[in-house]
């Protein structure tokens, strides 16, 4: 589809070129269409050698496993999307360490998802009854014999099998980046 009207100011938007790429930009402002994106956050929580799981209750993805997730909001940060998401979607308390592992799905929308590895605070996992319908840890053993999605059969290799801690929270950046969420090796 389309952008036919700036989101900015509201005028008729146009094609033009951009950075060398046909773009729509607006005749009126100096706004420019990007493109269309999404962003996802998925948990990687771990506890007693288990990951914490959910079985989705709707569309994308009913009746499969996979980890706990969500797409960020305009103005979250998206630490705070992750852990509000774990703790909406199955009553449980964790807190980001670092990022695990990121998706990159160029297509009409151009997905990222980004998976957080997360440190397991409290709760027992309570489906919402709403966008899942079941929770809980399992082992790797376990989920063999469940219908888990295949994006995230490779999201539990990464939680298990990963070589490296990935990227950490940087809790005391060298200059202060205020709302700014940074990640660093």
């Amino acid at each position: 589809m389309e952008v036919k009207f700036c989101s900015s100011c509201g005028q008729e938007m146009e094609t033009r070129e951009v950075d060398g790429v046909q773009r729509r930009a607006c005749k009126s402002c100096s706004f420019v269409h990007w493109g269309n994106y999404s962003i996802g956050a998925g948990a990687l929580v771990k506890k007693d050698d288990k990951l914490l799981l959910v079985r989705r209750a709707q569309e994308p993805g009913k009746g499969y496993w996979t980890n706990p997730g969500g797409y960020i909001e305009q103005l979250e940060p998206i630490e705070e999307t992750i852990e509000r998401e774990v703790l909406e979607e199955c009553g449980v308390v964790a807190e980001v360490l670092g990022v695990a592992a990121l998706r990159d799905q160029p297509r009409a929308i151009h997905n990222v998802y980004i998976a957080f590895e997360m440190e397991y605070i409290s709760g027992d996992p309570t489906p919402d009854d709403v966008e899942v319908d079941a929770a809980g840890f399992y082992s790797v053993e376990e989920m063999e014999t469940m219908n888990v999605a295949p994006f995230t059969k490779w999201l539990i290799d990464v939680a298990f099998r990963g070589q490296s801690r990935g990227l950490l929270k940087d809790e005391a950046p060298i200059v202060p980046l205020n709302g700014n969420g940074l990640f660093r090796v």
